[in-house]
């Protein structure tokens, strides 16, 4: 409560220093429609009068007036000219307006619209004149959805889910085909094994706009097949800005309960970081000597270590929320503006899950039996305390020809967990012999990431039509699991718990390390020229990521000479009084896992990749319908491996496990039907690569599961020296697509689509052959996506006038995915199948959902600040971990999100607003089963989040 009160009054004195008295002016940004490229020194002029101004090196312009009704010129030499009536200008406010001009051969084409039409269009302006396939979000559309954080902005583009309210998926496809990108380049997540950054980091008044990428070009990187998504950061606001806001949030499953489980960590737990308290207590080469030996060593290093083993009850928190931004711009002479923005962001989430379910699976031998058992069963409470503190921070020059840019992020993530859970174990490995176990899990992991852009965009002269932009990124990333604490104790058959290494594995005290460096430079050229009579646009550019990964990993056991322990309390294991001496020769030690030490050499690896491209395009029109962007692009990967097998007789040193030099087509025709009509064909060449983890040969457990992922670097193989999984290798896929696309007035649109994906080699996730214990990562076969998707905005006020502020949003994509199986997989299922079982040589793509459904109903009054949504999200049941006969198939369910938001801005110049949030209305599970012949679908995993309250308060200076 302490530091909840410490950081209100932060707040309050951030509202103490902040003063807000502006001029009215018009601002916005004038789009060159051609090229979708912003139109530098076009002129915007009051109508009627000399007074007016000329857009700078990004197309923006200011334009500071007396409050009144207005009409604004904006024209530039060669383009149409655009009259926007009705702007009304209010003191102390700022109106935008973003003009989008066309080029024109005739000496004066001149359109004149009100500024409500042309703000509704502006956004679909830009999709519509795209040489790719795209959607969108300008700042004025994520302040209407009214939603605080970019995770819940981003819903609302089509064919984009969220899982977990952080990580976005486009068209169905997981994690591995989509990728995220900062400001155009690439930057690593908090888990450096996605492809994607969790966007619920980044607040939406930072953001300038999201544009997410549904088709490739030379000019964005290749490794993505269901959309890149750019969060573009503002360079500076057009006026002072100052904002705080505050939120909670309220979950009737997971807030206020007694029962919520925790344990004591650190004093900096609650800013996302541990202070020394779970860190390593003994150097990781120290000897631990055996009992034999009879040390008081042994029992001084025993005696190092945190008794806590044992989860303990405590009442449960709300989630809490704090930002704060500030920003201004400066003229300092000679047409030059310097700017500033700077956010921070905390968010303190709790979660308590009770009766999570976690199942492994297994097939009988006898092939009369269709049903699967578990091989392992757990089931329990577990509480989770999420901090996520976000700090961003840029400062952008402008100049008539350049603009530089540097940005800096960095976000600091601490989770502590503690759970008791009670496991049936199969000690046959075939649903038979069960034993109880009883176990307590208290975990903590601390995450960092650190990112660094410095960006250049130059003209090179005022009239040469040539343009270099270049950018650089280091970005450094950290995860650390602190002193993981397992206490797992068999349940005897005469009711006492005991410490059994051949059932339920000894107490394990465990210490990951991932550090992680990603270097990222880009650069290009652009020329702006004629072709064939018309405008061009011809682009060259490269660029290089390095990135550099050392993890290892730290674990030693706890046994006793007296192997039962009281009332299963697993924190006397290491009171003073019951440690080992070598006067009694009883009590509690530590046994090492590697050489008499803590650390294993087979634990630890490094990891080095560089990808290297080069990209060439043209974009031109064949004649005033018809647009090509002909494209490609070359890249160079390389990955490199640093690390020993278990045994340690196999050592590698900066091997390369992958090597690939591809190039990378790209083709996109756009035909013109009508002003606002547009048939687009598109094809491109992508890829998916594997991750550092999954091309080493390491060895991660989880310690709740009890599930381990093995590396697959090398290829797998059984003791007999059968190869059960060849080494991965990246996957390629060949993207067609097909678009019909009508816009029309008033914000509202129509497109229908076809799309056909040629995957070869798809990295899977899958099960080891005979446990669902252990997993890796594969190619198992090629595969084909075939898919159509439906598009249409539509405003409700053709149905009555009291309705034109109702907008029904829906999006809906069937896709059929077919994998035909590898020889190895194929015979593994053959020879599992049960009596009557056919086995089909094709199955469905690992991860890619059948059907997606977005829908929304949106009302948007601007003259009264108010909005509200209505929106829903659904994926089809979805392969997600690759069965192998033996170990069935596990299918993600479909998870059924209904949520709603409203808004309010009100008080003085509407400075003030709430907005409200209700998550999961339906309050759906999010479950996984296994499905197999003639059975009865067993659990993989079941979590019940809940439905959520959230009301947040923001305040603009």
């Amino acid at each position: 409560m302490k530091k909840i009160k410490i950081l209100l009054t932060l707040s309050l004195l951030f509202i103490a220093f902040v003063s807000s008295a502006q001029t009215g002016k018009i601002e916005g940004t004038v789009i060159d429609g051609g090229f979708v490229d912003p139109l530098p020194f076009a002129n915007v002029v009051v109508k009627g009068t000399t007074t007016g101004t000329t857009t700078d090196f990004d197309g923006k312009y200011e334009l500071e007036l007396s409050p009144g009704n207005y009409t604004i010129v904006f024209s530039f030499v060669g383009y149409e000219t655009k009259e926007i009536s009705d702007v009304i200008v209010k003191a102390n406010e700022a109106t935008t307006i973003d003009v989008t001009l066309s080029t024109t051969s005739l000496d004066e084409v001149v359109i004149t619209t009100s500024i409500k039409r042309n703000t509704e269009s502006a956004v679909l302006d830009f999709q519509r004149k795209s040489a790719v396939v795209l959607d969108g979000l300008s700042s004025q559309s994520i302040q209407k959805i009214g939603a605080s954080d970019v995770a819940g902005a981003v819903k609302s583009v089509p064919g984009v889910s969220v899982q977990g309210d952080k990580f976005v998926y486009v068209r169905g496809l997981g994690d591995r085909y989509t990728k995220s990108i900062l400001n155009g380049v690439d930057v690593p997540g908090l888990d450096p094994d996605r492809n994607t950054i969790p966007m619920d980091i980044f607040p939406t008044n930072l953001i300038d706009n999201i544009i997410v990428v549904k088709s490739a070009s030379a000019d964005q990187p290749a490794d993505f097949t269901g959309g890149i998504v750019n969060v573009i950061t503002k360079d500076f606001p057009s006026k002072a800005e100052y904002s705080i806001s505050l939120g909670a949030g309220y979950n009737s499953s997971m807030h206020f309960k007694d029962n919520y489980l925790s344990y004591d960590g650190g004093d900096t737990d609650f800013w996302g970081y541990d202070d020394g308290t779970r860190d390593l207590p003994i150097h990781r080469y120290q000897p631990i000597p055996g009992t034999f030996e009879n040390k008081l060593l042994l029992t001084s290093l025993t005696n190092r270590f945190q008794e806590q083993l044992k989860a303990e009850q405590t009442t449960s928190n709300p989630n809490f929320s704090l930002g704060l931004t500030i920003g201004n711009q400066y003229e300092i002479g000679g047409n030059k503006k310097i700017g500033f923005l700077a956010s921070a962001a905390y968010k303190n989430n709790t979660k308590f899950y009770e009766s999570r379910v976690d199942g492994n699976a297994i097939r009988v031998p006898d092939k009369t039996v269709t049903q699967p058992l578990y091989s392992r069963y757990t089931e329990g409470d577990e509480g989770i305390n999420e901090v996520l503190i976000s700090v961003l921070g840029g400062v952008t020059l402008k100049s008539d020809l350049s603009k530089y840019r540097f940005t800096a992020l960095h976000i600091q993530n601490g989770e502590s967990s503690a759970g008791f859970f009670n496991q049936q174990l199969s000690q046959d490995n075939t649903g038979g012999a069960y034993e109880d176990i009883v176990k307590d899990a208290l975990l903590y992991t601390e995450k960092s990431l650190t990112n660094f852009n410095i960006s250049g965009n130059h003209k090179l002269g005022a009239n040469s039509g040539w343009d270099f932009d270049w950018a650089f990124a280091p970005s450094f990333s950290k995860v650390e699991d602190k002193d993981h604490r397992i206490s797992p104790l068999l349940v005897t058959q005469e009711g006492e718990f005991a410490i059994n290494p051949s059932t339920s594995t000894n107490p394990t005290r465990i210490w990951r390390w991932l550090l992680e460096e990603n270097w990222a430079y880009n650069a290009g050229f652009t020329s702006k020229h004629t072709f064939l009579g018309r405008p061009a646009k011809f682009q060259i550019g490269g660029g290089l990521v390095y990135k550099f990964r050392d993890f290892s990993i730290d674990e030693f056991f706890i046994s006793a000479t007296n192997l039962i322990v009281p009332n299963g309390d697993t924190n006397l294991l290491l009171m003073d009084q019951n440690l080992w001496t070598p006067g009694t020769g009883e009590g509690t030690f530590l046994v090492p896992t590697g050489n008499n030490q803590t650390f294993k050499p087979s634990n630890a690896y490094e990891g080095e990749q560089f990808v290297s491209s080069l990209y060439i395009s043209e974009e031109f029109n064949i004649s005033e319908s018809l647009k090509t962007v002909l494209g490609l692009r070359t890249e160079v990967y390389e990955l490199y491996y640093t690390g020993e097998n278990a045994q340690g007789d196999v050592v590698y040193n900066h091997e390369k496990t992958q090597d690939n030099f591809d190039f990378y087509p790209s083709a996109n025709v756009i035909y013109s039907l009508a002003e606002k009509s547009n048939i687009r064909a598109s094809y491109s060449r992508t890829t998916a690569r594997p991750s550092f983890k999954e091309s080493s040969i390491v060895q991660i457990f989880d310690p709740v599961t009890n599930r381990t992922f093995i590396g697959n670097a090398f290829g797998i193989t059984a003791d007999d020296g059968t190869i059960i999984f060849d080494a991965v290798r990246p996957t390629y896929i060949n993207n067609f697509d097909l678009r019909y696309e009508l816009f029309r007035d008033n914000g509202q649109m129509f497109a229908v689509s076809a799309f056909f994906k040629d995957f070869t080699d798809p990295l899977e996730t899958t099960f080891f052959p005979s446990t669902a214990e252990q997993s890796t990562v594969a190619n198992l076969g090629d595969a084909t996506v075939y898919g159509a998707e439906i598009e249409l905005r539509q405003n409700l006020g053709f149905l009555s006038n009291g309705l034109e502020n109702l907008k029904f949003n829906v999006n809906a994509s069937y896709i059929y995915s077919e994998l035909t199986m590898s020889d190895s997989e194929f015979n593994r299922r053959v020879l599992a199948a049960r009596n009557g079982e056919s086995v089909d040589r094709k199955r469905e793509l690992q991860g890619q959902s059948p059907f997606l459904i977005n829908a929304g109903l949106d009302y948007d009054n601007d003259e009264k600040g108010l909005q509200a949504g209505l929106f829903y999200n659904v994926q089809g049941k979805a392969l997600e971990v690759v069965g192998t006969g033996i170990i069935p198939d596990v299918y993600s369910q479909p998870f059924h999100s209904l949520n709603f938001t409203f808004g309010k801005k009100f008080g003085e110049k509407r400075r003030s607003a709430i907005d409200l949030k209700i998550t999961n209305i339906l309050g759906d599970d999010r479950e996984s089963l296994y499905e197999a012949y003639q059975a009865t679908d067993l659990i993989y995993s079941l979590r019940t989040p809940g439905t959520e309250f959230s009301l947040g308060y923001k305040f603009t200076f």
